[in-house]
């Protein structure tokens, strides 16, 4: 599906997101891989049934999910479309100003791998149980996904910091080598020691690591309703088997939600959580995301907004107050003798637009070498010059093919021949000047020698962000995707064999489920070819164990082999204390 639309969805995938999308391939599941995806979601539907929000399973059924198989992403898209969202496939973690860009054009990029049954309590990595099970069904609920839309639009408006993405880039390494079957202990332990200098390189909490935290304490962690009795809305508990359940207990803490607790608390992907936040209702989430909105560069504008787009170096966007949107990278800024910018300058290829639409002619092609433009009121003159009349531009000189002398209060002096004056919405957004020279206390910030002119019009910087203003155009980058792929494992002679025990399981009961007539004999000859194999090729397999004892115990049939499945799930419980919770869970729905 890369760089192509998703099918069905009544919202479409922007140009500059869709390298992150992938096909799904969903006949490359393995039958293992359904196992563990109704284990899961068999658990989950059990136990959060009374633990999870009241839209949790309502959800399920409304977004395509179902219990019995790995659902499909486009029936998921259009099931989804009905609310106006869709859904899309992507590899794994995708850099998180790109994944909050997808939920503000509400879009759920969805993780197209599944963890394997070594990690079926809990991944660190995101896969389709998560994404799908975890973040859809709630979806429903109209606060919520006002609240996820909205936090998606504040994140992508966050500036993040060089020390962000390095932190991005080892978490992304960490959940791929822990996925990775064949991965060794060492490199296991690399990959942590790796995430673990990253978190200690960052010193600043940036705008991108606030939104981080909100989000990680809400959509992914999050509790809701009373704090002795609360229940689960968060993702990352709503798909993890293990911490759905253990996050419940009293060695868990619990705290009321505030906006300042939760961007003040970080997080350790790699651990279960310590404690958790309890917000009263999703209305609440909105109100706090609205806040955290106003405590960031694109709400806050000035020089404030310009050094966040100076630190981030990367694409960002910067709007005056005539409308015109500069979008390149900030290198440089002049300041007056108060700390006010009164002069930007970009370098490299930068666009000029209004409301997010490229002005003709002053595109990243145009303007490849860089950007510079003033900020500010002329000298001695109140009315901005963004509003200027023609009678007034005629009055200080600026008409088209005449010489003239612009004096800004700050001191920036720009000089030239005019050429032409663009006009939007009744502001001034741009005059271009020939022969044109810009001096700030004796310094040359443009030269007649580099060609025309452009002068951005405005008194004032209004906001900031990262991103170009037309992303459709300028292909914005701050969304790169990894260089770090998910690793594709080819099944093997021993995965092969244990797949194939897998599907003549799930088979058989397909098979029952849908009015087979097979006699107890017939069952008992199925199950005791798998059960023998199994012993000889894969005798630590508990999930196959647990399947087969299910088919036998909801039909009250073969008992002495039920017995001997049990003995020997309960010989694995001893042998490896790591799957006892696990064993036991499954065993307490057989009940």
């Amino acid at each position: 599906m890369s760089l192509q639309e998703p099918k069905n969805s009544l919202v479409s995938v922007p140009s500059h997101l869709r390298q992150f999308v992938v096909e799904q391939h969903y006949e490359n599941y393995t039958a293992v891989n359904q196992a563990v995806w109704r284990y899961v979601m068999r658990q989950n539907r059990f136990f959060l049934g009374k633990k999870a929000h009241k839209a949790y399973l309502n959800g399920l059924r409304e977004s395509g999910i179902g219990v019995e198989t790995i659902p499909d992403i486009e029936y998921m898209n259009e099931r989804l479309s009905r609310i106006g969202w869709g859904a899309v496939t992507v590899d794994g973690f995708i850099p998180p100003e790109a994944f909050m860009d997808f939920q503000a054009h509400r879009i759920l990029a969805i993780a197209a791998d599944i963890r394997t049954i070594d990690h079926v309590a809990y991944t660190p990595a995101p896969d389709i149980i998560h994404e799908a099970a975890g973040h859809a069904p709630i979806i429903l609920d109209e606060k919520y996904r006002s609240y996820l839309q909205q936090i998606g639009e504040v994140g992508a408006k966050a500036f993040s910091s060089k020390e962000d993405h390095e932190v991005y880039e080892a978490i992304r390494l960490l959940s791929i080598v822990k996925e990775d079957p064949t991965a060794t202990t060492d490199q296991i332990k690399e990959a942590e020691e790796n995430l673990e200098r990253a978190v200690k390189a960052v010193t600043v909490t940036s705008e991108a690591a606030m939104v981080s935290r909100l989000y990680w304490w809400t959509v992914e962690y999050g509790l809701i309703g009373e704090l002795h009795d609360p229940l689960l809305y968060g993702a990352g508990l709503l798909s993890s088997v293990g911490e759905s359940i253990s996050c419940l207990q009293d060695d868990v803490k619990k705290i009321l939600f505030s906006l300042e607790a939760c961007i003040q608390t970080s997080y350790d992907i790699t651990k279960p959580q310590p404690q958790l936040f309890v917000c009263k209702d999703f209305d609440q989430l909105i109100e706090a995301v609205h806040e955290l909105g106003q405590k960031l560069a694109f709400k806050i504008g000035g020089t404030y907004s310009l050094q966040k787009a100076l630190e981030s170096a990367n694409t960002a966007t910067v709007v005056y107050s005539s409308g015109i949107q500069v979008s390149g990278t900030v290198t440089e800024l002049e300041l007056d003798e108060t700390g006010e910018a009164i002069y930007l300058k970009t370098t490299g290829p930068t666009a000029l637009a209004f409301n997010n639409m490229e002005l003709p002619g002053h595109g990243k092609a145009y303007h490849h070498e860089g950007f510079g433009s003033p900020i500010g009121l002329l000298k001695g003159i109140d009315t901005p010059l963004e509003q200027f009349t023609d009678e007034q531009l005629e009055s200080i000189g600026v008409v088209t093919g005449r010489n003239v002398t612009l004096q800004f209060a700050s001191g920036v002096k720009v000089e030239g021949i005019v050429n032409s004056i663009i006009r939007e919405s009744g502001s001034i957004l741009l005059l271009t000047l020939d022969d044109s020279t810009v001096t700030y206390k004796g310094k040359t910030l443009f030269q007649s020698e580099w060609g025309p002119y452009d002068m951005a019009v405005g008194a004032a910087i209004v906001s900031a962000y990262p991103g170009a203003a037309d992303k459709e155009r300028f292909e914005t980058g701050t969304h790169h995707p990894s260089k770090l792929t998910s690793r594709r494992m080819e099944m093997d002679e021993k995965e092969q064999r244990r797949n194939t025990l897998y599907q003549a399981i799930r088979d058989l009961r397909q098979c029952l489920e849908g009015g087979s007539s097979l006699s107890e004999s017939e069952i008992d000859e199925i199950i005791s070819s798998v059960e023998l194999q199994g012993n000889t090729h894969c005798p630590e397999e508990w999930l196959l164990r647990l399947e087969m004892l299910e088919i036998l115990s909801a039909r009250n049939i073969l008992p002495q082999r039920q017995a001997r499945l049990r003995e020997e799930l309960e010989g694995l419980m001893k042998a490896n204390g790591e799957l006892q919770q696990l064993i036991e869970n499954g065993l307490a729905l057989l009940k």
